[in-house]
């Protein structure tokens, strides 16, 4: 089995002033590092999925993937899909850059839940279909589905059948959308929880 990691850093920003949220601070440090943290010692290879200057992440030292047709983050998972691909890995897992505290062992619980196949993360009775397992077989698949102007990311969880590993800390997958969410994060941090 070889795993390979995408940081899914290409969102717009806009409930945060338009900024790029990957390279806003948290508790000092732009949230990507705290990704890279995270899902680097989960993984092979790891790469990030994002458009615009590849420069503002040279400092990383890791691949930095545009999508080939801009639709959300599918369009993401399928440039990652493709470059996992190429370098023999069986599966990609994604999470997004703008949720710092998902679990240190999320590559290999959805691993095992999706044995081999398709497997999202779930927590406090929700989906979070950003973290997520996808096998490299689906990049063909995805690819014609993005074609047909599909993007949402459940809906192709769903066509795969995707597994649901469960995480049992709900705060595990706070999603950093608005400037109070990146206050809760910094709290978070501050009192240790």
């Amino acid at each position: 089995m070889r795993l390979f990691g995408l940081i899914l850093a290409g969102g717009e920003g806009r409930r945060m002033g338009g900024t790029d949220k990957a390279l806003l601070p948290l508790a000092g440090r732009p949230l990507l590092a705290h990704a890279v943290d995270r899902l680097a010692p989960q993984v092979e290879e790891l790469a990030i999925s994002a458009n615009g200057d590849p420069a503002r992440f040279a400092r990383f030292g890791l691949p930095v993937l545009a999508d080939a047709r801009p639709q959300g983050p599918m369009s993401g998972v399928l440039a990652g899909l493709r470059w996992a691909a190429a370098r023999g890995a069986d599966a990609l897992v994604t999470v997004p850059v703008d949720t710092p505290f998902f679990p240190c062992d999320l590559a290999p619980r959805l691993w095992m839940a999706g044995d081999g196949g398709a497997a999202v993360a779930e927590a406090g009775g929700r989906l979070h279909p950003a973290c997520a397992l996808w096998p490299v077989g689906v990049a063909d698949d995805l690819e014609a589905w993005l074609a047909a102007g599909e993007a949402k990311v459940m809906a192709f969880a769903a066509r795969h059948a995707a597994a649901r590993a469960g995480f049992p800390d709900a705060n595990a997958f706070l999603n950093l959308n608005a400037p109070e969410d990146l206050a809760q994060a910094e709290s978070m941090l501050r009192n240790g929880e």
